[in-house]
C-alpha cells in the first residue's frame, strides 16, 4: 500500500499559509517521508488534469486555503472535494473569510470601478475592465468569473475539519497531520485548535482589573502602549475576548492586540456581535450623547469587529448598495 496523498490549493488568500507549511522548518520533511504529494501548484509542477486523472476520494486528504472569490476558485475546490476522503479549510481565510471577505462590504462593481478606474494610481486612459471573454486574433481568451461575494470553503464545500489562524501555527498544522496519518481524528467539523476564549491564557489577564471600565477608545499609533498591561484597559481594541485560542499569541508578544484570525469558539455564534457586546460592558459610561462619542471614535467599527470574520458571521455582507 502505498503512502496517503495529499493535496494543497491556494484560494483567495495572501499566500501566508503556503508559507506557513515551509515555516515547518524540518518537519516539513517527515511529512514528505509520510505522505506523497499529488498536488501543490505554487511549490511543484502540477497541472489540474493530474487531479482530475485520480479516483474519487483517492487524495486522503486536500488542505484548502484562501476564501472563494472567482469561479475558478470554485471550481477547483469542487474537484478537491470529489478526489479527496477528507478536506480541511486552512488557515483564516477558508475558515471564516478573512480579510479578502472584507470586500463583502461592497460589490463586484464597485470594486473594479476602484481599481480599473478610480485609484489615484491608475493609468487606464481607454478605461478597459477585464471581461471573462474577449476575442482576439488568435481566438478567445478568458478569465475567471469574479463572484459579488467571497465565501468561505464550507458555504462551497462540504468541509471536514478546519485550522485556524492568519496563518495557521506550525504546532497545530503538525498535529493536525499527525491526527490524520494516525486516524486518531475528533468529531467531523471540529476546528482544530482549543475551544476557549484567547483571554483565558493571554499573559496580561493577570493585569485585567475585575471590573475592566474605558472611557476613552484609542487607536494603537495614538498612545505608548504598556506591554504588560490589558489591551481593552488601556482603551485599545482587542479582539481576544471573542477569538479562540491556539496562536501563540504572537501578536500579543509583538504589543500588538489581537484582530480574531482564529475565529470564535464553539459557543460564539458571530464574533463581531460577541467583541461588540464585550466593548459595550466595560465602556465606563451613562450619558447617551458620551456613550455615542466613545462609539464614534471607532474608525471602521464593522471593519474592526469583522475584519477576518465578515462572511462566516451572521452578516455575510452589505446589502444596500
Amino acid at each position: 500500500m502505498g503512502k496517503p496523498k495529499v493535496a494543497f490549493y491556494w484560494c483567495a488568500s495572501c499566500g501566508g499559509c503556503e508559507e506557513a507549511v515551509v515555516d515547518l522548518a524540518e518537519d516539513i520533511l517527515k511529512v514528505v517521508e509520510a505522505v506523497e504529494i499529488v498536488f501543490w501548484p505554487v511549490a511543484m509542477d502540477f497541472k489540474v488534469k493530474d487531479v482530475e486523472s485520480l479516483g474519487d476520494g483517492e487524495i486522503a486528504v486536500s488542505f484548502i486555503n484562501g476564501a472563494i472569490r472567482t469561479g475558478e476558485q470554485e471550481h477547483m475546490a469542487k474537484l478537491l472535494r470529489k478526489k479527496s476522503g477528507l478536506v480541511v479549510a486552512f488557515g483564516a481565510c477558508a475558515h471564516i473569510g478573512g480579510i479578502p471577505g472584507l470586500a463583502n462590504f461592497v460589490n463586484r462593481e464597485k470594486i473594479f470601478d476602484w481599481v480599473y478606474l478610480n485609484a489615484p494610481s491608475n493609468d487606464n486612459p481607454g478605461k478597459i475592465i477585464p471581461q471573462e471573454k474577449t476575442q482576439v486574433e488568435v481566438g478567445e481568451l478568458t478569465l475567471p468569473k469574479f463572484y459579488d461575494t467571497v465565501y468561505t470553503l464550507d458555504q462551497v464545500i462540504d468541509v471536514d475539519y478546519y485550522l485556524p489562524g492568519c496563518a495557521p501555527p506550525p504546532d497545530l498544522i503538525m498535529k493536525a497531520v499527525e491526527a490524520i496519518l494516525s486516524g486518531n481524528l475528533p468529531e467531523k467539523g471540529t476546528v482544530l485548535a482549543p475551544d476557549k476564549a484567547l483571554c483565558d491564557t493571554c499573559k496580561r489577564k493577570t493585569t485585567k482589573p475585575e471590573h475592566a471600565s474605558i472611557k476613552e477608545i484609542r487607536r494603537v499609533h495614538e498612545v505608548m502602549l504598556d506591554p504588560d498591561r490589558c489591551f481593552l484597559d488601556q482603551g485599545i481594541i482587542c479582539l481576544g475576548p471573542a477569538t479562540r485560542d491556539g496562536c501563540g499569541e504572537r501578536c500579543i508578544n509583538a504589543n500588538m492586540p489581537c484582530r480574531g484570525c482564529f475565529g470564535s469558539t464553539s459557543r460564539v455564534e458571530d464574533q463581531g456581535a460577541k467583541f461588540l457586546s464585550a466593548l459595550a460592558s466595560i465602556i465606563d459610561m451613562n450619558d447617551e450623547e458620551e456613550i455615542k462619542r466613545i462609539m464614534d471614535s471607532i474608525v471602521d467599527p464593522a471593519g474592526v469587529f469583522y475584519f477576518y470574520s465578515l462572511p462566516a458571521s451572521m452578516l455575510r455582507r452589505r446589502l444596500d448598495i
